[in-house]
Order: structure tokens, then C-alpha cells, then sequence
């Protein structure tokens, strides 16, 4: 049986030219980058040129992209260390997040709330869309940050981020974008969309697990939350994986170069999703904005159906999917970000989220459509 993969959003496949670029890093080029021999500096040279890559893409300064070990931890870095930044200046501090952020983002904002930090949820429309004038009326004096992803990674929802920030740049407020969703789909030119900070993370643009990156703009001030060495201009201590940030580097380059092609190709496959499934079952709701959304991201809520069993049997037929975030699966919770959509999903509804990506063809998407039909048919007969 063949097995198709849907989920792209949760993880690509490493690429095998970006595969083949880390390989030496993995064996013969060992040094620790800041060490001061021959094997340091090669080592050295390689992170230059992955930040190098980095910067060409995010179109900023190389000395403003440090290395992360992954989304996660980029948002938490972000979130966390703007406001305690802001917190130790002027002994009090506001954040704001949107109500359908990854959890990396909402937890670091509740772990901030248990710090003594004022933090405002900010809600969106049935589309998954943050008003910019629900902003403007959450902003306060002592707002030191907020933090809203470019793209969600559950429903496909693109944010207005270049209107957001100029909100917050016209409030004096650092305003940072997850954009882990966005990256090899979205344009990430943080000039033109007027951002602070951005997180990425590798393996979602078919890079290396574990390793990420970061756009801080010059002038921002991050409280490190990893303590250590001087890594990554103090920002983010610890040896720095070099093969990994090797594959980031390559891999963004790779992706960057082809995103128009690569979203033309996607973007009708993915409306094929949309209409055939939401066409051929009663009871389906499409997630998300029709036209705001990735151009990868097919998400629906299915009546009458238990998730659970829709995924396995699903799985049984070869087809990879699933109901949302990654991060989530296994959870008894509703997902947090349909909630806010005002889309309860309980126990007689099931979410579905078909991401596709660079091997997906029309004949996959066929099949898919005709599995998930068959599937909803039995599990409601």
C-alpha cells in the first residue's frame, strides 16, 4: 500500500541536496565553532555563510539572525524576552498575543502571567483574522510586545501583519511575528512587513528537526533564556549545531528560490481539497479564510463524525493526516484556535487538516478526496 502524506504543516521530508550540503558537518568538519583553530574556524565559516543565506531571504543584516534550536524556542525568546527585558527597565509590562498563536506563544504568555506581566488576548473573526482596530484598543502605555503568527498552522489563516505593525510601530511597541507556517510559501522580507522579530524553524521547509532561526532588528532588547556562553551575540548560549544550521541555511535558500513556482502548483491542488471534499459531504465546514489562507492548508470541521476514528481508518488506507496542530494531538482539548473561530469541536465533530507539499501530485489529492468521502460514509452509516 502506498502511503500518501497530508501533513505537511507538523513536517517535510529532509531534502536530499540539503541533506548532502550538512553531511560533511556531520563527520569531517567537527569543529566547535568558537574554538580558535583550523577545525573552529571552518566550522565558524559555515555558520557565516547559513546566516548569510538567512539574511538574503529575510532581507536584513546577517548580525541581526541568530540561531535557535527551533520554533519553540525562537517564540519563547521572542515573547519572553522582550517583556522581561521591559519588565527589569520600568518594573511593569503588558503583552499581547492573538487568540489562535501556537502554544509556544500562549504558554510563553502564561508563564509571563504567573511573572506578574499583564497579558490581552486578542480575538479573531470567524475567518481567524486579528482586527487591527482590536489591536488598537488592546494597547496600553506599558505594552512591551505582541505577538502575532503570519500564518496559522491549524487553519491556513493569513494575518494582515504589515498592518499590524504599523500599529505598533506608530505605538512605540515590538511587534513579532511567528511565521514557522510561512516560511517556502509567504514572502518573509521583514522590511517590507515592517516587523521586529520573526522565528522560523528548518524543519518545516524541508530543513533538518531541531535547529531554527530569528530576525531581531537591531536595537531590540532580548533577556537571554538560555544562559551560558557568548553564542549568538549572548542572545542564545550553547555550541551552535552546525551541521543543522547548515541545512537551515540551505534549505530557506532552496525553498526561497521555489516558493512562486511551488505555491502556483499547490494552490489548485489544494482547491481541489476544498471543493471536493466540503462538495461530496453534508455537514463539512471549511476552516479558515477562502482567500487568506496558505496555499498548502486544506482544514474543514466534519459533523457527526469521531475524529479520532476518521484519522485512524484514514491512516489504515495510507493516507497521512490530521486534526490540527501536531503539538496538540492527544489532547482531550478542543482546539483552541477552532474555539476561537466560535467552532466547538466536540465529541460528534471531527478536524480535519490536509497539508500538502512538494511530492503531493493531482492523482494524490484524487485519492485523498475519494478516501475521506468513503471514510465520513462508513463512519456515519
Amino acid at each position: 500500500m502506498t502511503t500518501l502524506y497530508f501533513d505537511h504543516a507538523a513536517t517535510t521530508p529532509l531534502d536530499a541536496a540539503v541533506l548532502a550540503q550538512m553531511h560533511p558537518y556531520l563527520t569531517e568538519y567537527f569543529g566547535n565553532p568558537s574554538s580558535p583553530h583550523a577545525m573552529g574556524r571552518s566550522s565558524l565559516n559555515a555558520l557565516d555563510h547559513a546566516r548569510d543565506q538567512v539574511a538574503a531571504v529575510l532581507n536584513c543584516s546577517n548580525a541581526e539572525v541568530i540561531f535557535t534550536g527551533g520554533g519553540s524556542e525562537g517564540d519563547n525568546l521572542a515573547v519572553k524576552g522582550v517583556a522581561e527585558s521591559y519588565l527589569r527597565q520600568h518594573g511593569r509590562a503588558h503583552v499581547i498575543v492573538s487568540a489562535i498563536e501556537h502554544h509556544a506563544v500562549l504558554h510563553a504568555a502564561e508563564a509571563l502571567e504567573r511573572q506578574g506581566v499583564e497579558v490581552s488576548i486578542l480575538p479573531v473573526n470567524s475567518d481567524g483574522i486579528v482586527l487591527v482596530d482590536d489591536l488598537v484598543a488592546a494597547l496600553q502605555p506599558h505594552t512591551a510586545v505582541v505577538s502575532v503568527m503570519y500564518a496559522n498552522n491549524e487553519i491556513g489563516t493569513i494575518q494582515p501583519i504589515a498592518e499590524l505593525a504599523v500599529v505598533c510601530r506608530q505605538h512605540g511597541v515590538v511587534f513579532h511575528t511567528d511565521a514557522v507556517q510561512a516560511a517556502g510559501l509567504l514572502p518573509l522580507d521583514v522590511k517590507a512587513l515592517g516587523v521586529d522579530l520573526l522565528t522560523i524553524t528548518a524543519h518545516k521547509f524541508y530543513g533538518p528537526k531541531g535547529v531554527g532561526a530569528m530576525y531581531v532588528r537591531r536595537g531590540v532588547e532580548l533577556w537571554p533564556q538560555i544562559h551560558g556562553g557568548a553564542q549568538e551575540r549572548r542572545r542564545r548560549a550553547g555550541t551552535e549545531n552546525v551541521a543543522g544550521i547548515v541545512g537551515l541555511g540551505a534549505a530557506l535558500a532552496l525553498a526561497e528560490s521555489k516558493r512562486e513556482a511551488e505555491v502556483a502548483r499547490l494552490t489548485p491542488l489544494r482547491d481541489m481539497l476544498l471543493q471536493g471534499i466540503a462538495g461530496e459531504i453534508a455537514s463539512v465546514r471549511v476552516t479558515g479564510h477562502a482567500q487568506h489562507r496558505l496555499a498548502n492548508n486544506a482544514s474543514f470541521v466534519i459533523d457527526d463524525v469521531d475524529g479520532d476514528s476518521l484519522l485512524i481508518m484514514l491512516d489504515r488506507r495510507g493516507i497521512c493526516a490530521s486534526s490540527g496542530s501536531a503539538c496538540t494531538s492527544g489532547s482531550m482539548e478542543p482546539s483552541h484556535v477552532l474555539q476561537a473561530l466560535g467552532v466547538l469541536s466536540d465529541d460528534t465533530q471531527a478536524a480535519l487538516r490536509l497539508t500538502i507539499g512538494r511530492s503531493t501530485t493531482v492523482a494524490d489529492v484524487e485519492k485523498a478526496i475519494a478516501d475521506v468521502v468513503d471514510v465520513v460514509a462508513k463512519l456515519r452509516g
